[in-house]
């Protein structure tokens, strides 16, 4: 996460001790009811037509036949039935509306963090519970995929509000094992289990590496979606003085001088050589970006989502 504290002379490192899973306590349940109560008010306010009309079903189903009328396709002649007969008939299709919807969530320890009032994983939470409802509304499957240095969870996709609130629950009281982060077994692993094309949302802050390849695996194969999860303090640190600063991954510690021109010159180049390479990978990829940032609304970045691949499918584009 604090990539660009490189330039820096580190400090002491203060390790923290891993933690596992833990029983769901009271208050975490009870953020779970808030975040159904909101996600289903956006999606059956906002969110359920855009939903509908942006994400298409993975294919089509053959109904029946029917004989040839003027006009009809004669790409969808049916020849057997057609010689048989001696009459043209052409095939009629369903669109197979169902989809697979994975949440793919980075639950590392740098999702603990937030300096706007609210941390990564509560926002991801209530973000992922706002898609998971919209697409058991769709009629939908949705599963979860948490990670962080390995893959720490696999929920396979299912329908249900019961379904959809286990997985809200999941990603506010997972509590990671391990330190780091590890996107690329994750991807790796979300492409052996999707034997279909699928709609993959990747949840994350994108501080890390080596993802490069599956993701862009991933990105031939289903319809993928980065959703970057970005705090204000990652760009800038103007007028906040002495810091010290804990790297939740590592445990590194480092005092820094927010009101030095050398560190925020630092901090501004290298999070914009980050976001520049993130955004050339993504293109490359063919992956879509949602861009969020943690002190403002996630509904403003996804309705603008929706209403660019709403364009984009009325060009001919996927």
């Amino acid at each position: 996460m604090w990539k660009f504290l490189d330039a820096l002379r580190p400090g002491r490192v203060e390790p923290v001790e891993p933690r596992g899973p833990e029983p769901v306590p009271q208050e975490i349940l009870d953020a779970v009811g808030r975040i159904e109560i909101r996600a289903r008010r956006l999606v059956e306010e906002t969110f359920s037509g855009e939903y509908h009309s942006v994400f298409k079903g993975q294919g089509i189903e053959f109904r029946e036949v029917r004989e040839y009328t003027p006009g009809d396709d004669v790409r969808a002649i049916d020849w057997n039935v057609t010689a048989r007969t001696g009459d043209p008939f052409v095939k009629l299709f369903d669109e197979e509306r169902e989809l697979t919807v994975m949440l793919v969530a980075d639950v590392s320890r740098s999702g603990a963090f937030g300096s706007t009032g609210r941390t990564r994983q509560e926002i991801a939470a209530e973000l992922c519970g706002v898609l998971a409802f919209s697409a058991i509304a769709n009629k939908d499957r949705v599963g979860l995929l948490l990670f962080a240095d390995e893959v720490e969870l696999y929920v396979p996709p299912a329908k249900g509000k019961s379904h959809v609130l286990r997985i809200i629950r999941e990603l506010l009281a997972w509590r990671a094992r391990g330190r780091g982060t590890d996107m690329r077994t994750a991807l790796e692993m979300v492409a052996s289990v999707l034997k279909r094309r699928s709609t993959v949302f990747v949840v994350s802050d994108f501080w890390c590496d080596g993802f490069e390849r599956p993701l862009k695996v991933l990105g031939r194969r289903h319809d993928c979606i980065a959703v970057r999860l970005r705090d204000p303090l990652e760009a800038s640190l103007a007028g906040l003085g002495l810091l010290r600063c804990v790297d939740a991954e590592t445990g590194r510690t480092v005092v820094l001088d927010a009101g030095a021109s050398r560190t925020r010159e630092i901090l501004s180049r290298n999070a914009a050589a980050h976001d520049g390479e993130l955004d050339r990978l993504f293109r490359q990829a063919g992956v879509d970006l949602i861009d969020i940032g943690l002190d403002q609304p996630y509904v403003d970045a996804l309705r603008r989502f929706f209403l660019r691949r709403e364009a984009r499918r009325g060009r001919g584009y996927r």
